[in-house]
């Protein structure tokens, strides 16, 4: 088995598993924040937080105690968990998953569960045999909205691949081209440096498309998505993100493109235009650069995030944009960033109720981006706070806002 093993590397043969200090540290801090809530354990149960905290994601629940003691049942693979969560190194027990009745006796204890994110039916069950009342959503979230100088590192590799992406768009895009080619494209670069095929989202039903091409009407055209741009989508299943629209002279086109690199996401919009952009697009866009610098300088000076978009709408209304940011009255989102990490929608977010800073090793993808009935522009990148206040961590001024063909 160990030889079977030895294949789970990267594109170059490198050891991608999780370090083992990542996994040790996040453990000890999960279950210091346990001890300071009050709760005796926490079983981690979903896909994101088991690769999170083991390095892996198997079929199994990871307990995690106050004191510090750490078991992964696993239902398959328990080889595979063992190898991912770092061998004879590995900071936890990996053991076989047993029948329920002896699990109970096993954990000899009464932990809490993430009641937030697990099926109700799934939940309920586990609940009803373990005696689980307590909720460790909340202190699972807050722990993974600081990201480490590791997880930092991944989001900056991943930038670099998404700047191969937008040089693909850039190679192919112009007048003629059908967005669904482009968008093919570059995810074709992102699937060749290790995406792995899926968009980590916390909030059901959402499901991304991570590759948003949309052309001209069709990015004004709303989706399901809670985002300023829906697309067309290839069809009403897959309703949302780039179609069989054809990018036509002199409209712009919105390319907002995510990579999720280890499992860590970076999100990234630039314009293009086959041809050149009117003097009222090119306006619409300069008014969005402006709100995105209203909504870094807030977060850089630690002020609430609450109080990033009042500043960022206020200075949208201003400028006459106030029907049209970030989609078209009725279907408007309310808010001007989301957090990143494992998950593309993760808090805090720049928007009414989270009225507290981005904090230091907070990971934020801001987009301030108008839509009209003929099309949407806009920017995004994703930035870290770090000890000197707001830094980006994808392309900045690296890519231009506006690239012609």
């Amino acid at each position: 088995m160990e030889d079977e093993l030895s294949t789970l590397v990267g594109p170059e043969g490198e050891d991608w598993r999780v370090p083992v200090s990542e996994l040790e540290s996040r453990q000890s801090k999960l279950a210091s924040m346990l001890t300071e809530a009050g709760h005796e354990a926490a079983l981690i149960q979903t896909p994101v937080d088991l690769y999170y905290y083991t390095g892996g994601r198997q079929n199994g629940s990871l307990l995690v105690t106050a004191e510090g003691e750490s078991r992964l049942f696993v239902r398959r693979s328990i080889s595979r968990a063992k190898h991912e969560s770092g061998g004879s190194n590995s900071p936890h027990s990996v053991e076989a998953f047993p029948r329920m009745a002896n699990f109970v006796e096993e954990i000899a204890c009464n932990p809490s569960m993430q009641f937030g994110e697990l099926p109700h039916s799934f939940a309920s069950r586990f609940a009803s045999k373990i005696g689980a009342s307590k909720d460790c959503t909340q202190i699972v979230h807050s722990q993974r909205e600081v990201k480490s100088e590791w997880e930092l590192q991944m989001m900056s590799d991943g930038a670099e691949i998404q700047m191969a992406m937008f040089e693909a768009v850039e190679t192919l895009g112009g007048e003629g081209v059908p967005e669904i080619e482009l968008v093919a494209a570059a995810e074709a670069v992102s699937r060749a440096a290790g995406f792995g095929g899926n968009v980590q989202m916390r909030r059901f039903p959402l499901q991304c498309d991570r590759g948003v091409i949309v052309s001209g009407r069709a990015g004004g055209i709303p989706s399901f998505f809670d985002s300023a741009i829906g697309g067309t989508g290839p069809h009403p299943m897959a309703s949302m993100g780039s179609g069989f629209t054809t990018i036509k002279a002199n409209v712009p086109v919105l390319v907002d493109l995510v990579h999720v690199h280890r499992g860590y996401v970076v999100d990234t919009t630039r314009m293009f235009v086959a041809g050149s952009l009117s003097e009222e697009w090119q306006s619409r866009l300069e008014d969005m650069v402006a709100v995105k610098e209203v909504v870094v300088d807030v977060l850089d000076q630690g002020l609430d995030c609450s109080e990033a978009w009042r500043q960022g709408f206020a200075l949208a209304e201003e400028l006459g944009h106030s029907n049209h940011l970030m989609g078209m009255v009725p279907d408007q989102s309310r808010f001007l960033g989301h957090s990143v990490g494992l998950q593309l929608d993760e808090s805090p977010v720049v928007a009414e109720g989270f009225d507290r800073p981005l904090p230091v090793g907070g990971t934020m993808a801001i987009e301030p981006k108008v839509v009209h009935e003929n099309g949407s522009i806009g920017s995004e990148d994703t930035w870290v706070r770090d000890e000197e206040g707001m830094r980006p961590i994808t392309a900045d001024g690296a890519i231009p806002w506006i690239t012609e063909w």
